[in-house]
């Protein structure tokens, strides 16, 4: 396993990290994520990324009980807020703030988290109130570094422009081959400001693996397959889409490469990315993963990637 810097951070953090959304405390059960957990510290995979959301709570209570007996030191984790926890709790206001990060840090049972993260941007609370609390979450030791997730280029100016506030040092957006938008605007602004992109959904909700075909139903096991965790496959297994990662698969084949190895080191090519974030609901699936760290693509074969997108 390979690490990066986390932007302008202390945080070393592996290039293949493991994310908990739709997955543990809600589609896997406790035995199935542990063994996924293990896996990953095995395979030298030490940044953990969750948010209070994730099963209302459900994933940060697992991960509480699944890290309890290892060293704090040996792992990075990381969290967010701002989605609704109840009809009256949602936002990033001062008072949301405070209580939703003593609440993540009580289900995750540690004193501090390394990265809190605004999950979105909230157009009702005033910036300079988010960020108030934010720094005097710094301050108090609650949480290490701040980050922000999905946020647009404004938004992340303005921030930048609060005076005396902490600063963020991650972006958290979706990023893969089938979706690329961040890189025109979102990480030049970032790279400039010392902020490291932690990407979701590098592969596409498990599209860019090449396990779902054309006209077949979803295999067994597969999240598309799912009742639990499908709920966002819709428009990544539309014919059009797997199309094309049919066609990745090919270039890939023709490398001698997995299609999954192929879509993370395609993502992690670039330099503004610190980590990219999977989901795996069978120890296997971190292991495969986590293989494609350190694994570099010819310009020949970035030239065959972007022409495999490119057909209709």
């Amino acid at each position: 396993m390979k690490y990066r810097r986390l932007g302008a951070s202390d945080l070393s953090v592996s290039e293949v990290s493991l994310g908990s959304w739709l997955t543990y405390g809600a589609g896997v059960d406790d035995s199935s994520g542990r063994a996924c957990v293990d896996a990953a510290f095995d395979a030298g995979i030490n940044f953990i990324d969750t948010a209070n959301v994730y099963g209302l709570g459900a994933a940060e209570s697992f991960l509480g009980r699944a890290l309890k007996d290892r060293p704090r030191s040996s792992y990075v984790l990381a969290t967010k807020l701002f989605f609704p926890m109840s009809e009256t709790d949602k936002g990033l206001s001062r008072a949301q703030i405070r209580k939703q990060l003593d609440s993540s840090l009580k289900r995750l049972n540690t004193d501090y988290v390394d990265l809190y993260q605004c999950h979105r941007y909230d157009k009702d609370t005033p910036l300079e109130e988010t960020m108030s609390a934010l720094t005097e979450a710094v301050k108090a030791g609650k949480t290490r570094w701040l980050g922000f997730s999905e946020w647009a280029p404004g938004q992340i100016e303005a921030a930048l422009r609060v005076s005396g506030a902490a600063k963020f040092v991650s972006s958290q957006p979706q990023y893969s081959m089938l979706w690329r938008g961040p890189e025109d605007e979102v990480f030049p602004l970032c790279a400039k400001n010392g902020i490291g992109q932690i990407v979701w959904s590098p592969l596409a909700q498990g599209v860019l693996t090449g396990k779902y075909e054309r006209g077949a139903p979803p295999p067994a096991g597969s999240r598309a397959a799912s009742p639990k965790m499908n709920g966002f496959m819709g428009r990544w297994i539309a014919d059009e889409v797997l199309a094309k990662a049919d066609r990745l698969r090919a270039v890939a084949r023709q490398a001698g490469m997995t299609p999954a190895h192929l879509a993370l080191a395609w993502t992690l090519r670039l330099p503004e990315v610190s980590s990219a974030i999977v989901g795996a609901s069978r120890p296997e699936q971190v292991v495969e993963n986590a293989a494609a760290s350190g694994k570099t693509l010819s310009a020949d074969l970035l030239r065959a990637v972007d022409a495999a997108l490119a057909r209709s």
